[in-house]
């Protein structure tokens, strides 16, 4: 491919996945901050992929795999910050229209911290499914685990929150 090709074919990737692959981070996260590093590192990774000639066959599953790779990489460096210092910290925005997504930011607020106290392989899926609007089959391979796992650790996910929200 040549560099302009790769150029545009980046391009047109970006505007198409950027939003969806930070609104993905954010949720990992729960930090805006770590969450736009992350995001642009998967960019950044895309790139010099793209660069190399590499063939990308399902665009927007690769980039789930390198954002998740890199949220695996920021867990083993350092656990996640407290959400009530992220919650207490001035200004704090998650730089998307909460009331389309969410209906206000007490819901949302609320949601952050149900999914923090949810297992990571449990928030994991629940955020792919219900944020990202991946299918079964699309967790299934970013994990690299059956459809049937991906499945009852969904159900289980909703289980265990219904327990919390009462």
């Amino acid at each position: 491919m040549k560099s302009n090709a790769i150029e545009q074919e980046f391009t047109k990737t970006y505007d198409q996945f950027a939003d969806a692959i930070f609104r993905h981070c954010v949720f990992r996260v729960s930090d805006r901050e770590k969450a736009k590093d992350i995001t642009q590192s998967a960019f950044v990774q895309l790139w010099d992929y793209m660069a190399q000639g590499k063939e990308i066959d399902n665009m927007r599953a690769f980039l789930y795999r390198i954002a998740n790779n890199l949220i695996i990489d920021e867990y083993r460096k350092k656990k996640e910050d407290s959400l009530d210092e992220m919650r207490d910290e001035e200004g704090f925005d998650i730089g998307f229209d909460t009331q389309h997504d969410i209906e206000s930011r007490d819901e949302y607020e609320r949601a952050q911290v149900l999914l923090a106290t949810l297992p990571e392989k449990y928030r994991e899926v629940l955020v792919m499914r219900h944020i990202d609007g991946l299918s079964v089959k699309e967790i299934a391979s970013l994990i690299h685990e059956t459809e049937n796992v991906v499945s009852v650790r969904i159900h289980r996910a909703i289980e265990k929150l219904k327990i919390l929200r009462t």
